[in-house]
């Protein structure tokens, strides 16, 4: 049995037959990666979460936190993969509730991620803009940051019309380019034996080390840093052998990010001294320049020339994520318009077979997000980063959770040719453990945001009452259909 996202055929003319098709077959495995790791921002999660992870977390155990997370994120990739195996859509979160819960518990999970990924770009949209008018200030050119983040938007605006191919490219340079220099630093400092106290396994990766401190906050960071693996599956309508790619994708992603993050984090704790780390991250942060953990060994290193192109990485970095997440959005946005969930013409695509319509109402989604926090003459880090980062890590962990029990639900009643391990045993644990992970989440979110008791609590109401507005407004969509004799069959979910 397989689920296909492709529309059903008709006997209109060609040109009206494929206005909403995707091209299909036009991205491989490493295609996809690019496109998780862009997300991932790498550079971003290093240089934003590990002076927060080591000062408020666990200090030298911070590097073991990204291990452990990658394992309950493998766990859960293990059902995930198995449900992209006999459903093949382009709004994965969605396509996988609603084949097991149905169509409003379905649309439900479609608005919250809506909403994680809306709110995490708005979130590196105000990084960037900040980050970027700090690069061209240095130069001696005054930006403001939403002016740098406006323009941004209608240059994304631009590439998310075009073929995915292209923007596959973009993304493999840019990444390529600031995992290049995170490596660099990585193995300089592993293939000179470390800092003052030398490289220690023990130190940053026992049972004693991840434990110490405050591992819920490292756990939190960490969690962050996987934000977007699950992409992979969106992207499974034009995926090349998408029962091969997605999986393939999907476990390599996990694997790279975990390992990646994880090793960095280590050789800054091997640079520093696992006893010394700790209040090193801490100095960085009462300085009032947190970059400064990671950008002061890399000039110390190598030379001021490094501070300079890391700074330039670190924005490019942001853009990159940013047009993932584009690219992710309107992918979402596209196959809820396939299933009726929205108005059809949201669905069109362009003559590059990208969903145009779509791109524009991102575009808009993020303008919207981004503009009320420039109105307000708004720190952009300290809030507009900090308040949708934290609400979009929140809502994608309920996702997740959500997703594993769609799992067990889906392979209880479709269980032909699938393992009790992948069906069962791996979705409910995950569940569990991602219920464990978001409990972290919520106990810390204040110390997350950065922001108040108050604004911690509505930014948290705001995941269930998104859930429910979509629920609600789904059901609004099938009365409509009933009452029109339409039925309420999803165009974009065949089971064969």
């Amino acid at each position: 049995m397989s689920i296909s996202n492709s529309e059903p055929r008709t006997t209109d003319a060609p040109a009206k037959e494929h206005s909403t098709a995707l091209r299909a077959g036009s991205i491989g495995v490493m295609g996809i990666l690019f496109f998780v790791l862009s997300a991932q921002a790498p550079l971003t999660g290093i240089v934003g979460a590990s002076p927060l992870a080591a000062a408020l977390g666990n200090g030298a155990g911070a590097p073991g936190a990204y291990l452990i997370v990658g394992v309950v994120i493998v766990i859960f990739a293990v059902g995930f993969v198995a449900m992209s195996r006999r459903i093949q859509a382009n709004g994965a979160f969605y396509a996988y509730v609603t084949a097991a819960f149905g169509r409003k518990t379905g649309a439900g999970a479609a608005w919250l991620a809506l909403l994680a990924y809306n709110t995490i770009q708005a979130a590196m949209y105000g990084l960037y803009g900040a980050a970027f008018s700090g690069l061209l200030a240095s130069a001696g050119l005054d930006a403001p940051w939403w002016l740098l983040a406006l323009a941004t938007m209608a240059g994304v605006q631009v590439l998310g019309s075009l073929n995915i191919e292209l923007g596959a490219r973009i993304l493999a340079l840019l990444v390529g380019l600031e995992v290049a220099v995170l490596l660099l630093f990585g193995f300089t400092v592993l293939f000179s034996g470390g800092g003052p106290e030398g490289i220690s396994v023990a130190a940053s990766f026992s049972p004693q080390a991840i434990g110490a401190g405050a591992p819920g906050v490292a756990i939190m960071f960490a969690v962050a840093s996987m934000f977007g693996f699950e992409s992979t599956a969106i992207y499974s309508a034009e995926a090349k052998d998408p029962h091969r790619t997605v999986a393939r994708a999907t476990y390599l992603s996990v694997g790279v990010i975990s390992v990646f993050f994880s090793f960095i984090s280590w050789m800054l704790v091997s640079y520093y001294g696992p006893s010394r780390v700790m209040d090193a991250a801490g100095a960085a942060l009462e300085s009032g320049d947190a970059t400064s953990f990671v950008l002061g060994p890399m000039v110390e290193l190598f030379g001021p020339w490094a501070g300079t192109v890391t700074g330039i990485l670190l924005v490019t970095s942001l853009l990159a994520g940013i047009i993932a997440f584009h690219n992710g959005i309107n992918r979402y946005l596209h196959s809820l318009a396939l299933r009726g969930s929205m108005p059809a013409r949201v669905a069109r695509t362009n003559r590059h077979r990208a969903p145009a319509v779509a791109a524009w109402i991102q575009t808009a989604a993020a303008v919207v997000l981004v503009m009320p926090f420039a109105a307000l003459a708004l720190d952009p880090v300290l809030t507009l980063f900090s308040w949708f980062s934290g609400l979009a890590v929140a809502a994608l962990l309920v996702l997740y959770m959500l997703c594993s029990v769609a799992v067990v639900g889906f392979f209880r009643r479709e269980s032909a040719g699938a393992g009790l391990w992948q069906t069962l045993i791996a979705p409910a644990l995950a569940a569990v453990l991602l219920a464990w992970v978001l409990y972290l989440v919520v106990s810390n979110f204040t110390a997350l945001i950065g922001g108040s008791a108050e604004t911690a609590a509505a930014l948290l109401a705001a995941v269930p009452v998104v859930f429910a507005a979509g629920v609600l407004v789904e059901a609004g969509v099938q009365r409509h259909l009933d009452r029109a004799g339409q039925g309420t069959a999803n165009p974009d979910l065949r089971l064969s």
